[in-house]
């Protein structure tokens, strides 16, 4: 029995080196921790158990079958996250790259088989160089199987994937179907050619980090969700995520225990909006002033800042929260914030997350620019992600809410549950300039005229009384209240139940 023992331990200490003690000095070299280092820190102590350590390739060519190492490349298996069940694969940089052959493949669709089938979140943590070259269409397949996971598994279980070194070819397509990509700044990239490829056939010259770092997919692509200083921050962070997002769509949100009292009022909001409709404020922190303890995990902060997005609390469940931000654009809508907030609401929808929106929109930003660049489909990408919600919605109108984008922004007329408004709320087609403008051609030569025109206008549009007298606002609320009637009404829309017509799916305009 010693003497199995004994072998035991010395398979389990050969998996557990990788590629050798040399490569992974050189990732350590690189500022980054091994496959099995992220995940100890990612996981509750002592609670990661791995699965398929054993397994090797079983590839011939190119005198492959002379190299084979335990794991092949891929870490897998279960644990927990502050209690919670949550499976996890980490690809190892120090095996073979950490490329994807037909073994390490099957070892990734094992732990998706497994996570749907317990309904729980599946985190992939990926440092590889794509399709092992050697195994040709074997690792192709491979690819595809994980790929047909990631679909099927898409809202039912939440999917994380953090880019955390090389992520290039057919691996960036895996973490595209999940439901948030994350990065590490200066030593991840995602990209489906290279800088090599690209020289050859665009005679294009750029680097790894030009063509697919985490500055140009967290501003420029909206490819990733957020980027982190280092592993450490980036793995902390995540497990934070995970307290906010629920295990799958049938599970109903976590609940957190809270010393933030429901009926805290705010005095402070009473004077967020200036006195001048035209100067900015920052939305962020009407935000944190009500969601509990000023907690609020951000989603895709570095782009469209002109929408916010992000997972808070209210009562120590979560909820999701849209929100203008008249600091950026004026808080107008474009096609890069609309599809942001489109994508955020969907998410939320999935997985049962009451969607809180705040609003201060003038519009949509004009120009030709966005025209030629399908503003009118991307505008409607939001509009259907709102309207398709059945998740409890609340919102509340802080200043502008003009024309179509007052619709657009979870109002009453596509299925908002509660619409509340401030005092200082302007519901209106457009402002009172422009609308004064149009109606009053005649008078624009004199200014006296013009001038009490636009003042007429004001008082009976710009104010929230004409739509609260319609029903389309439930309620004027004084600002310092906001938190009390958000937690009040998410507690009356508890146990909402709503049905949309059976489809197969919808067709969202993409």
């Amino acid at each position: 029995m010693k003497e199995v023992l004994e072998e035991l331990e010395r398979r389990r200490a050969e998996a557990r080196l990788g590629g050798g003690q040399a490569r992974i000095d050189a990732q350590h070299k690189r500022g980054k921790l091994t496959a099995r280092e992220r995940i100890t820190l990612l996981m509750d102590e002592s609670s990661f158990e791995e699965f398929d350590m054993y397994v090797e390739h079983r590839c011939a060519d190119f005198g492959m079958e002379r190299t084979k190492i335990p794991g092949d490349g891929v870490v897998t298996g279960w644990g927990t996250i502050n209690g919670r069940v949550v499976y996890v694969f980490a690809k190892d940089f120090t095996v073979f790259g950490g490329s994807l052959s037909e073994a390490h493949a099957r070892k990734i669709m094992k732990i998706q088989d497994m996570a749907l089938q317990n309904r729980a979140p599946i985190i992939g943590l990926f440092d590889a160089g794509g399709a092992r070259i050697q195994e040709g269409v074997a690792a192709l397949g491979g690819y595809g199987e994980v790929f047909l996971r990631n679909v099927l598994a898409s809202g039912v279980i939440p999917q994380i994937s953090v880019i955390m070194g090389p992520c290039a070819g057919g691996d960036v397509y895996s973490p595209a179907m999940t439901d948030f990509i994350f990065m590490v700044k200066d030593t991840s990239y995602m990209f489906v050619t290279g800088p090599d490829v690209v020289k050859t056939v665009t005679n294009e010259t750029v680097t790894a980090e030009e063509l697919g770092g985490a500055r140009v997919h967290t501003t420029k692509s909206s490819i990733a969700d957020h980027a982190y200083e280092n592993d450490v921050e980036t793995l902390l962070q995540m497990r934070r995520l995970m307290d906010f997002l629920p295990s799958n769509n049938r599970s109903g949100v976590p609940e957190l225990p809270t010393k933030d009292p429901a009926e805290r009022a705010e005095p402070s909001l009473d004077t967020l909006i200036p006195d001048n409709p035209n100067k900015p404020y920052d939305i962020k922190e009407l935000i944190l002033k009500v969601v509990d303890e000023g907690d609020f995990f951000e989603i895709q902060e570095a782009f469209a800042r002109n929408i916010v997005t992000g997972f808070a609390r209210m009562e120590g469940r979560t909820i999701g929260i849209v929100a203008n931000q008249p600091m950026v654009l004026a808080g107008v809508l474009d096609s890069d914030a609309s599809r942001k907030g489109a994508r955020f609401v969907r998410f939320c929808d999935c997985f049962e997350i009451p969607i809180i929106t705040f609003v201060d929109v003038p519009g949509f930003l004009p120009g030709t620019a966005q025209e030629y660049g399908g503003l009118i489909k991307h505008g409607a990408k939001l509009l259907f992600a709102f309207s398709e919600a059945t998740v409890p919605k609340v919102t509340v109108i802080t200043r502008k809410a003009y024309g179509g984008a007052y619709d657009v922004m979870s109002s009453k007329h596509i299925r908002g549950d509660v619409n509340y408004a401030w005092p200082t709320a302007e519901i209106a087609v457009m402002g009172p300039k422009g609308a004064a403008e149009i109606l009053y051609r005649a008078d624009l030569s004199d200014p006296t005229k013009i001038a009490a025109r636009i003042k007429e206008y004001q008082d009976r549009f710009a104010n929230p009384f004409t739509a609260a007298e319609r029903g389309y606002i439930d309620e004027v609320i004084l600002p310092r209240n906001t938190r009390r009637r958000i937690c009040r009404a998410l507690n009356m829309l508890r146990h909402k139940t709503v049905e949309n017509p059976w489809k197969k799916h919808d067709n969202i305009p993409l």
